[in-house]
């Protein structure tokens, strides 16, 4: 069974629902060349396009590339909103979505539940929901609104995940401090602001005991761990030299990378081979980031296979299926 582990979907009501409660952070606007894209702070990304919310052109799709079954989730933003209404909100409305999808397509889709971080308890409350309606895992999106995964105000959530043993996948979004990186500049948060997102949060995490004190978590982290298969080296050494580096846990980052997956979404050869060697074959997953406007299911199935990965028994042993 070919699993693609890293796939978004939205629906009209969702889009709706942000257009007119998601200001003044998050704007629609339209392309030049037509389309819209959403911004975050004046940061554009998210490029809307038709497949992220019609399932059947979806499964059309999959059948295309050869893809079994895929893992849906939502994407940035998400429902991390400082309105802690609208963010319970945007979670019951995408999972009772995403639910239903499950329900139409029961050999095709599985799913990832979206919680509202931003208000802790009712966070757990949505989980257990979630997990009711058939959740296969969560998704966590490396910062929230702004603050740390790893801050305290968060602990029940991943407590209430830990004892449920869900997968995790980790996001990125538009990380923050935008305007002084300069991201608007050539569209520069898919590229390298998505990245950094999700290298910051695991690198904070691997310092931070995170997973000594959830130690059921297995995290699957989005673009191939973004630069985290680079720099495993130097976190490990930075531990070893820096006392502030190691205040958190006495153990060294690649010491928890067998609590880690990623998943395959690289654009090169020799990137992939470095995934591969940080993390093991039996820890990697396929991934094609559809349906968004990188999104490529053949393509990224194409070179991880390149490799005889073994992503089809990974993902199953995983999700259990």
């Amino acid at each position: 069974m070919i699993v693609d582990t890293h796939t978004h979907m939205v629906t009209e009501d969702y889009l709706a629902m942000l257009r007119r409660e998601g200001g003044p952070k998050y704007t629609f606007r339209t392309l030049p060349g037509g389309g819209e894209v959403i911004d975050k702070d004046g940061v554009p990304f998210f490029t809307l396009l038709p497949p992220m919310w019609d399932f059947d052109k979806r499964i059309s799709d999959m059948d295309a590339a050869g893809v079994d079954m895929a893992v849906i989730s939502l994407t940035s933003p998400n429902a991390i909103f400082a309105d802690r209404d609208l963010s319970r909100r945007a979670a019951r409305l995408m999972n009772d979505a995403f639910a239903e999808a499950q329900t139409a397509y029961p050999d095709r889709l599985r799913w990832f539940a979206a919680l509202p971080w931003t208000d802790p308890a009712a966070a757990v409350e949505e989980l257990a929901r979630a997990v009711a309606m058939g959740a296969s895992g969560v998704i966590a999106v490396a910062t929230v609104d702004g603050a740390p995964l790893t801050d305290p105000a968060y602990a029940p959530i991943w407590q209430a995940i830990d004892a449920a043993g869900l997968p995790v996948f980790l996001h990125p979004s538009v990380p923050p401090g935008e305007a002084a990186l300069g991201l608007a500049e050539y569209n520069l948060s898919p590229p390298i602001g998505f990245v950094f997102d999700t290298t910051l949060a695991i690198s904070r995490m691997l310092y931070d005991g995170f997973f000594e004190r959830y130690p059921n978590i297995r995290m699957i982290l989005a673009h191939g761990g973004g630069a985290l298969p680079f720099l495993i080296g130097r976190l490990d050494v930075c531990h070893e030299n820096i006392p502030a580096c190691r205040a958190g846990t006495p153990h060294l980052p690649s010491e928890f990378l067998d609590r880690l997956y990623l998943d395959g979404v690289v654009f090169t050869g020799g990137a992939l081979d470095l995934c591969i060697e940080t993390v093991g074959a039996g820890r990697m997953l396929f991934g094609s980031d559809y349906p968004h406007n990188i999104g490529d299911m053949a393509g990224r199935l194409k070179l991880l296979d390149s490799r005889k990965v073994p992503h089809r028994a990974n993902a199953e042993k995983l999700f259990g299926l």
